[in-house]
């Protein structure tokens, strides 16, 4: 059975203070007794201070990328073990932004993807079409090219580690959002996908969570759909009132 997850993904926002602010503002302000998971997932300079500050919350703090190679002369970027040292079990890895800004491709994702793996960490991976490719039909193609070319290699008992996120990228940071009829698709068919090579029970217990402009007045109606899990939130994450709210309205 897959979880309900709500994972915030900071990006580049928050100094040492402001985060340790708003992570507070959170513990104070989170709901009791919803079944869902809140993942925070603050920069890199601030993720030690994140898993001492939530110790003794529900709350699990996750790093927003991280490098596929074990360690050596990759100046600024971080490894695996390194996120494991300071308490890190999860990482973000190909997000929109990754791959538009920074070129990454699925090939590289599926070496990071492994590593992960290799170092016992889960992965929250993402998937998700640009507008042209919705336009042109052909945002089924993309998504999955995405999850072949970057997770089909795993074994089947790897996906017990894998997180889903769909982001339509025409949608992020936009105020554009997939409808809810439009995001339950997408969600039900990454399933048929993953269950026609990995057995519909590997399907089924994969979470998958929607990311593109969720925000509390139309997280309810996203969340509620049959295949939505949660959502990977980004600008709505950087306030307690509103990420709160999102966890809220989680069934």
């Amino acid at each position: 059975m897959s979880l309900n997850i709500v994972a915030g993904n900071w990006k580049m926002n928050k100094n040492a203070a402001e985060t340790a602010q708003l992570l507070g503002e959170i513990v104070n302000q989170m709901p009791s007794g919803k079944e869902v998971e809140v993942i925070i997932a603050p920069s890199f300079v601030n993720l030690s201070q994140a898993v001492q500050q939530l110790e003794h919350t529900n709350i699990q703090v996750a790093a927003q990328n991280m490098h596929q190679a074990e360690g050596g002369a990759y100046t600024g970027e971080i490894s695996a073990s390194m996120l494991t040292s300071v308490g890190v079990q999860t990482v973000i890895l190909g997000h929109s932004e990754r791959r538009q800004y920074f070129g990454e491709t699925d090939g590289n994702l599926a070496n990071k993807v492994d590593t992960a793996l290799k170092h016992n960490m889960r992965v929250i991976f993402c998937i998700g079409e640009l507008l042209e490719q919705r336009q042109n039909k052909q945002h089924f193609n993309t998504v999955e090219y995405q999850l072949r070319d970057g997770l089909f290699h795993l074994q089947k008992q790897d996906w017990q580690h894998i997180v889903l996120a769909y982001e339509p990228v025409w949608a992020i940071g936009t105020g554009e959002t997939a409808t809810a009829a439009q995001a339950q698709e997408m969600h039900a068919f990454i399933r048929e996908v993953i269950a026609k090579s990995f057995g519909e029970a590997t399907a089924q217990n994969v979470s998958i969570l929607y990311g593109g402009s969720v925000k509390p007045d139309n997280a309810k109606e996203i969340f509620s759909q049959k295949d939505v899990n949660g959502g990977l939130i980004g600008g709505a994450a950087l306030s307690a009132a509103d990420f709160v709210a999102i966890i809220d309205a989680v069934e």
